[in-house]
């Protein structure tokens, strides 16, 4: 399974990209494995404000529905709008071309919070 180091984790199985004061959050390998094959991602609005916890887009699998929990609170600035017409990048890519969108982090504090890829790694095992 893959669980890049340079990522931060979370229980829910979102990783987190964060470059300045922008997130980028997407799924794990391990979460689209569990999904099976997605076939369709809700995403927010640029522009919409969140609170750490919050459904900020819903995943449509084969098998079930599953909310992505925003990890921290900020604003949307960036969705990734290639997921409308091709959601399987989250199982083929799920740490690149399948990121599911971008967050101006309103509370640096709630980055404390994270596990690193060992700790998200013992977690699923």
């Amino acid at each position: 399974m893959n669980v890049p180091a340079d990522l931060k984790y979370t229980s829910d199985h979102e990783w987190i990209r964060i470059e300045g004061d922008v997130a980028t959050i997407g799924i794990t390998d391990y979460a689209q494995g569990e999904l099976g094959d997605v076939v369709f991602v809700e995403l927010p609005s640029v522009g919409e404000d969140f609170e750490k916890g919050d459904v900020a887009a819903t995943i449509e699998a084969v098998k079930t529905v599953a909310d992505v929990f925003l990890p921290l609170s900020g604003s949307i600035n960036e969705v990734n709008e290639k997921l409308e017409d091709d959601s399987e990048l989250i199982n083929q890519d799920a740490y690149g071309e399948g990121w599911i969108l971008k967050v101006t982090i309103s509370d640096s504090a709630e980055l404390d919070s994270f596990m690193s890829a060992e700790e998200y790694t013992s977690s699923i095992s």
